[in-house]
């Protein structure tokens, strides 16, 4: 059995700027950067993108809680349909389990919510406020025109942007296209306008000034990521064999001859860390796995002509012993229940049934009508799911004599509820029982072969 890789608990404040526990990210580039921001731009495209897309005369996307009806594109799912919603969350849950055992907190450093928007106020604090010295500078200096120029460009940045996340997420609830202008018109209905200021609010105090506190203090996933990892896990770490001893030296010199290892402990991917920790201390729960650190460390191997790698994405496996076994039993565990979860998923989805049936029988138990015949009042409850019309069809079996009084055919337009009162009678003479089981019978013009079912009973007097 694989044993785990230990998480190492180090204290997260850099001890190359003032004795504050803010957290000061360095500007860098490199390839692992690149793809973060590659990443990032597509996950602001989807979400900002997809919420003005349209699926024939509606939004593409509208999760209408008025209406209790959640629109992804050619499907509509209603409150019945919740099961498979929550299915995505778990099969969402099992990939990230998949994911983690496969490359640590992958997840975190390129595609997470929190991780992207903390990015996106960074590079905004960065363009109003410049780099990590400066931006040092400036939080120590007094308070100033230029300093305070400085804070207003960079909130006002910081507002923009929360403002748009808030309102593009209150378009996925309510139609985005009358959203938008009310907000411009300020016609904008009370109980929408708290959710913007709320998103607003939110967005802006997570990203803007919790930071990485909602990854080091909040989010579970940190927790438990020791018990997701194993020794072959890819991770960002730090190659100990090859740069400890660490020590400061000239370019070109031999770092053998002065006892050294390849770190020059230049601190440069403390610097540019998002959580400020040192990954020269080992796996650490407050590491995302953004590789800013690999960049930053690839850089000054580069500037000292030294083979790049001495951090980068390893195993505990391959650092100890350089191999790293990528087929083992707990990742294709996971990998087969993701598979097996999309695939019931996937037939539970294409197998659903698009016409949803309610029955309510009246609360008086019979009655007699002028013909001296008895009875049952029902009211059903029809609800075509599909996006195209679709033509109902009613019958009563199960009991001998019964006639319906309403509707035999119904039309149901596209995602239409339709409520059909129904009254059956049976002569009193042909009762055998005070109680008889009935059988209502749906079905469609458009697919005859497949039947719904809804039992029920038809009540009446026995004459003794």
């Amino acid at each position: 059995m694989n044993r785990l890789i230990p998480v190492t608990q180090v204290a997260t404040n850099p001890p190359s700027h003032r004795s504050s526990d803010k957290i000061y990210p360095r500007s860098f580039s490199g390839i692992y950067r690149r793809l973060r921001i590659g990443a990032g731009a597509m996950l602001f495209t989807l979400y900002f993108g997809t919420v003005w897309l349209n699926w024939g005369e509606r939004q593409a996307v509208l999760w209408d809680i008025t209406e209790k009806k959640f629109h992804i594109f050619g499907a509509t799912f209603w409150p019945e349909d919740l099961v498979l919603l929550s299915a995505i969350l778990i099969i969402c849950a099992f990939g990230l389990f998949f994911i983690t055992v496969l490359a640590g907190r992958v997840w975190c450093g390129y595609a997470c919510p929190q991780s992207v928007w903390m990015w996106a106020f960074l590079w905004a604090e960065r363009l109003t406020e410049g780099d990590r010295g400066q931006r040092i500078k400036l939080d120590d200096s007094a308070f100033s025109q230029h300093k305070a120029l400085r804070r207003f460009l960079k909130h006002s940045l910081w507002l923009l942007i929360s403002a748009g996340t808030a309102v593009t997420f209150v378009g996925y609830f309510t139609p985005v296209r009358d959203l938008a202008p009310n907000i411009l018109s300020l016609e904008l209905s009370g109980s929408a306008l708290f959710w913007v200021f709320f998103f607003t609010a939110a967005t802006y105090v997570n990203a803007g000034w919790l930071r990485e506190k909602v990854c080091l203090h909040m989010c579970p996933y940190g927790r438990f990521q020791s018990s997701m990892v194993d020794n072959d896990s890819l991770v960002v770490a730090y190659d100990a064999s090859r740069g400890d001893p660490r020590g400061s030296r000239h370019k070109g010199s031999d770092p053998s001859a002065q006892g050294l290892g390849d770190c020059i402990d230049c601190e440069m991917c403390v610097q540019v860390c998002p959580t400020g920790i040192d990954i020269r201390d080992g796996l650490q729960m407050e590491c995302i796995g953004c590789a800013a650190c690999i960049d930053a460390c690839d850089s000054i191997m580069e500037k000292m002509d030294y083979p790049k790698g001495l951090v980068r994405y390893a195993s505990d496996n391959e650092l100890n012993e350089g191999t790293r076994h990528i087929l083992r039993l707990r990742l294709v565990a996971y990998f087969l229940i993701l598979v097996t979860m999309i695939g019931l998923f996937s037939w539970a989805l294409m197998t659903r049934p698009l016409l949803g049936l309610e029955l309510e029988k009246d609360r008086g138990l019979f009655r007699f009508n002028g013909s001296g015949y008895i009875e049952n009042s029902y009211l059903l409850k029809l609800t075509n799911k599909d996006i195209e019309t679709r033509h109902a069809v009613i019958k009563v079996s199960g009991g001998e004599g019964i006639n319906m009084l309403g509707p035999s055919r119904v039309i149901l337009r596209a995602e239409e509820k339709r409520e059909v009162p129904i009254i059956l009678e049976k002569a009193p003479d042909s009762l055998v029982s005070e109680v008889t089981s009935i059988n209502f019978e749906v079905s469609t013009v458009e697919d005859p072969e497949k039947r719904f079912i809804i039992p029920t009973t038809f009540l009446g007097p026995i004459n003794r």
